[in-house]
């Protein structure tokens, strides 16, 4: 049912790409949640109608806690403001800023220290809610973790909740399908949205050698399938734990000390080292909604002043193909206009 034609490669061996397809049209889906019906967010350009605050434990440092705050932003789109450092310029959310994605995305604009780390899971909002000006006021570079993924966010969101302004939400698609393959037998692809059609479909599958092993969801993005994603944990070896509670703490700066069994999800080679969430039948689909969710929509969240229609497929790919992928349809303009 869920077939995709390979389209024009931005990156990538061919025969790589092809062989990568065939491994991702054999992986059965474990999910398919399908909306029916209108478009599910306004067709007005939105923002918050007051500001909210959530704090946890800082993910790097771990010993002091961090708190966002999200409010309405004076310029359109979103902003990242370093509140402890008030002379320098907020953070435009976009691919123009994007300063590494070795590990996380890592966001910088001016001054070297004007950085905010793993924006993924707080940037992904802008795309999940549709949710087009927001200003997030942090206290440090390091943003917290949650015991409920990014489901605080969530509801803080909805607590003060969403306002709509006279002014129409502009909309993007590709101009043809695109393929960008990478190098371990992944690959993403875009394809357009059909005229009138102003949703976004992801088909996200993962492949891991280890008790994640292979999951494969099919969902179309609206509030309810957000929050279902918006609780995923994100994950870790279980070597990655134990190196961030023992020697990572004489790197205090560089390892995500912030780790605890609570707030992510630890995974060996043939079980889980705690409680996984999001549970559908027998296992738990936690890791493919982290990464179709917190992850891949973040990347979209950076191709900045529209909201992106169409479908888009990914398999085995991460952060780094992510943002790569994004770059390149906003650089070599293969975004149009949509309606």
């Amino acid at each position: 049912m869920h077939e995709y034609p390979i389209g024009r490669l931005l990156a990538g061996d061919e025969e790589a790409v092809k062989a990568a397809y065939d491994r991702f049209h054999a992986q059965p889906v474990d999910l398919e949640l399908l909306h029916e019906g209108p478009y599910p967010f306004p067709k007005l350009r939105t923002t918050l109608r007051g500001t909210t605050s959530v704090s946890g434990p800082g993910t790097f440092q771990g010993r002091e806690r961090s708190t966002l705050t999200f409010g309405p932003s004076r310029d359109p789109g979103w902003w990242i403001d370093r509140a402890d450092m008030p002379e320098q310029f907020p953070i435009g959310v976009s691919v123009r800023n994007v300063w590494t994605t070795a590990r996380n995305i890592v966001l910088r604009s001016g001054n070297p220290h004007n950085y905010l780390r793993m924006v993924e899971h707080i940037v992904a909002f802008r795309v999940g809610l549709a949710l087009d000006d927001v200003e997030v006021s942090v206290s440090s570079g390091d943003p917290p973790l949650f015991d409920r993924g990014n489901l605080d966010i969530f509801e803080a969101i909805e607590k003060v909740g969403i306002a709509t302004t006279d002014e129409p939400a502009k909309f993007v698609t590709v101009d043809q399908p695109l393929t960008f393959g990478g190098s371990r037998g992944d690959f993403l692809t875009f394809l357009p949205a059909k005229p009138g059609q102003l949703g976004l479909r992801v088909d996200c599958a993962i492949s891991w050698r280890s008790a994640i092993g292979d999951q494969r969801i099919v969902y179309d993005l609206t509030p309810d399938t957000f929050r279902i994603g918006s609780q995923a944990r994100t994950n870790a070896p279980y070597k990655e734990y134990l190196y961030a509670r023992t020697v990572g703490k004489l790197f205090a700066e560089t390892r995500n000390l912030g780790y605890t069994t609570g707030n992510i999800l630890i995974h060996g080679r043939r079980s889980y080292y705690n409680e996984p969430h999001l549970i559908y039948g027998e296992r738990s689909l936690e890791p493919v909604w982290h990464r179709s969710t917190l992850d891949l929509l973040a990347a979209v969240a950076l191709m900045d002043g529209a909201r992106f229609a169409g479908t888009i497929v990914s398999y085995r790919a991460g952060h780094t193909q992510d943002v790569q992928m994004c770059s390149k349809l906003v650089l070599h303009r293969h975004l149009v206009p949509h309606a």
